[in-house]
């Protein structure tokens, strides 16, 4: 009896097993596929090193069809740019064997800069185009660094050995995986969307509502998470690619709804009145009960009817007749989150691809530059490594000096734009690296000896890629996955297959030696000039913008709140994942006190309390938050005593402005007074 009931649940816990490792084993299988299409063209076309195209096909590879086909055409990109610049510099010092090696390692050095300041996929281009034209370089170099009029065919054959890996990989991923990025990326973003609708309609219920500070922290981290799903999601679709800009305006729109939110939970805290009590509940009444409610299945199935009601709730707001600053306040900060809400709508309906869409046209986002330091920092320490193995191959004449500027490079260039991960991540490279040598040599020196045809040597490396795509998809720890990886990406260069197989164990080994010294010069750079820590990058985007603020306070450079929105939109995209929830709610303070005194500038002026502002500003300025704040208290009371000149409307959102400044400066003035640094 106890037999025939454990069979069930064995048969069920059999069968989860498999369901489960359904997906990563179908990844190997794609995995072993994409290397066998690659390595056959390659050897069809006779191309002196087809491993490179193999090595291309297994790197392209991810378990997201979209990862695995933005990352291959962002490395298509880096590989062409690579491989002309080392033609480039080739050109340009023939006979200069120091000038060449010199600005092969500032090459590298600019690239690591620019990989850097980009985000995703296209940091990982920037990187390879500065170690793809190692990679040539190397190729072609003679035994103590000269470079050779051989390295434009060179550079064509590499580059052709590439893309014939990521397009192999990219017909194989296609045709076997059904997208699945878009969808996840609706779903994270309705989730967060319908958190803050919600959160929206609890702070507007009273001043007897929770405390919600800890829960828009926690969505500030959960927006900016959303970067690398907007990615993944890109490489599925020309459509999203060609509405990417939507994508970015749903983010920066969540961030607005965010900081609109804070705003009126501030308030909200401060004042407890029966008037104050009438007017949330007027501007509760203006919500309609459909956002209220803020049901994310709702919004998924028809997003395009969900962004009308919020344009509508704005337009409604914007007009509320308001005789106080306060509900002013109210009516207007939540009409900032709605309008917030409209843009991440807007990107929702093109995930879901809703009807009657109208996507908005297409808007040019410039990039930002959050902070200069890491980058340099970043930058100086590639191309002090580069150079210093350059020379000392010059110096030495190491046969295999040139496969270890290539794996030094590589290595430092991708793992550098990770900032506090890069030394853990090299160690864990270096890892992988070696175990990628012990199972090269197994199955270059056992195994293929063996077999003689190309069905079987695909058979004999399907031993490996199998497994090894298993485990890549299979695994969640960081740690692990990094090891794997690293194995699975430098197998193939080590294992070295040509049409005519060399089975020298010395050039093997010496190989192997190369790659050793070059992984392990990497740990040792970023340990003597190690990256900012998390903390302290988090603490200088907030110095930063807290400079910029004051800049906007009492700088002659005309500033607008869309400008301002998107340097602190990049700087919140940036913070990380490590920053305390504090440095968040500060960042999107800096982010809401700069838009009202954009603004509150634009119509001192008018109101005629130019003078006044501008004293209170340059308190600000100066740090003496207590001062500026009595002084913006001051022209409140000039603003309500002020005459009936047909500006009552200007003057009593002038008059909410002051108050949402105030309130600011109060709760956070340990940042406001004392900088990011308190």
């Amino acid at each position: 009896m106890r037999t025939s009931a454990a069979l069930p649940r064995l048969g069920d816990s059999l069968t989860d097993t498999l369901n489960r490792a359904r997906v990563p084993l179908l990844f190997g299988l794609r995995m072993w596929a994409s290397v066998c299409l690659a390595l056959f063209v390659a050897f069809w076309l006779d191309l002196d090193n087809p491993f490179w195209a193999g090595t291309s096909a297994a790197v392209v590879c991810q378990p997201q069809l979209g990862a695995s086909l933005r990352k291959g055409w962002f490395r298509m990109i880096g590989t062409v740019i690579g491989a002309t610049m080392v033609v480039v510099l080739t050109a340009c010092f023939p006979q200069d064997r120091v000038a060449f090696l010199g600005l092969l390692a500032l090459w590298g050095s600019l690239c690591v800069f620019l990989a850097t300041l980009f985000r995703n996929f296209a940091s990982y281009a920037a990187s390879l185009a500065g170690y793809t034209a190692v990679i040539i370089a190397a190729d072609v170099l003679g035994s103590t660094g000269g470079p050779s009029d051989e390295v434009f065919m060179v550079a064509v054959w590499r580059t052709t050995e590439i893309c014939i890996g990521i397009a192999c990989a990219g017909v194989v991923l296609a045709g076997t995986n059904l997208s699945g990025a878009p969808r996840r990326l609706a779903a994270a973003l309705v989730d967060v969307a319908a958190d803050i609708a919600g959160g929206l309609s609890l702070a507007l219920a009273g001043p007897d509502a929770v405390d919600t500070r800890t829960q828009r922290r926690e969505l500030i981290r959960r927006v900016i998470a959303l970067d690398p799903t907007i990615d993944q999601a890109l490489g599925e679709s020309s459509q999203m690619r060609y509405h990417a800009p939507t994508l970015q305006s749903a983010v920066n729109g969540l961030f607005k709804a965010l900081d609109g939110w804070r705003e009126i939970a501030a308030h909200q805290s401060r004042h407890h009145d029966a008037i104050d009590r009438h007017e949330q509940e007027t501007t509760l009444r203006e919500l309609a009960p459909e956002l209220g409610a803020a049901s994310p299945a709702r919004w998924i199935d028809d997003p395009v009817a969900q962004r009308h009601l919020c344009e509508k709730g704005v337009q409604t707001l914007l007009a509320l007749p308001a005789r106080t600053p306060s509900l002013r306040l109210l009516a207007d900060e939540t009409a900032r989150v709605l309008e917030g809400l409209s843009q991440a709508l807007d990107g929702l309906a093109l995930l879901v691809d809703a009807p009657r869409t109208l996507h908005p046209g297409r808007r040019r986002f410039w990039p930002v530059v959050p902070d200069l330091l890491p980058p340099i920092i970043n930058a100086a320490r590639a191309c002090l490594v580069i150079g210093a193995v350059e020379m000392f191959w010059a110096m030495t004449g190491w046969p295999n000096g040139a496969s270890a500027i290539v794996f030094v490079a590589t290595v430092i260039l991708l793992l550098s734009p990770k900032g506090d991960l890069a030394y853990p991540g090299a160690i864990l490279v270096a890892l992988g690296i070696a175990g990628a040598i012990v199972c090269a040599a197994v199955m270059k020196f056992t195994v293929l000896p063996a077999l003689h045809t190309f069905p079987a040597f695909c058979a004999g490396i399907g031993l490996f890629y199998m497994p090894a795509g298993f485990a890549v998809a299979h695994v969640r720890k960081p740690a692990a996955l990094s090891v794997l990886s690293g194995i699975a990406t430098y197998f193939m260069p080590l294992l070295s297959p040509t049409n005519e197989m060399s089975y020298d164990t010395t050039q093997f080994y010496n190989t192997a030696l190369a790659t050793i010294v070059g992984c392990s010069v990497v740990p040792v750079a970023l340990r003597l000039m190690p990256p900012l820590s998390p903390a302290l990058r988090a603490k200088r985007l907030l110095a930063l913008s807290l400079r910029d603020l004051r800049r906007v306070a009492i700088g002659p450079k005309p500033w607008t709140p869309e400008s301002w929105e998107v340097r602190m939109f990049g700087r919140l995209a940036v913070l990380p994942d490590q920053a305390e929830p504090i440095q968040r709610a500060r960042l999107l303070a800096a982010l809401s006190v700069g838009n009202q005194l954009i603004q509150l500038r634009d119509v001192a002026s008018r109101l005629g309390v130019a003078e006044e502002l501008n004293a209170a500003l340059r308190s600000f300025a100066a740090g003496r938050g207590v001062i500026a704040v009595s002084r913006l208290q001051q022209i409140d009371r000039q603003l309500t005593s002020g005459s009936d000149d047909g500006e009552e409307i200007v003057r009593v959102r002038a008059r909410a402005r002051l108050l949402i400044v105030a309130e600011t400066l109060v709760e956070h003035a340990p940042y406001f007074d004392e900088g990011a640094f308190a």
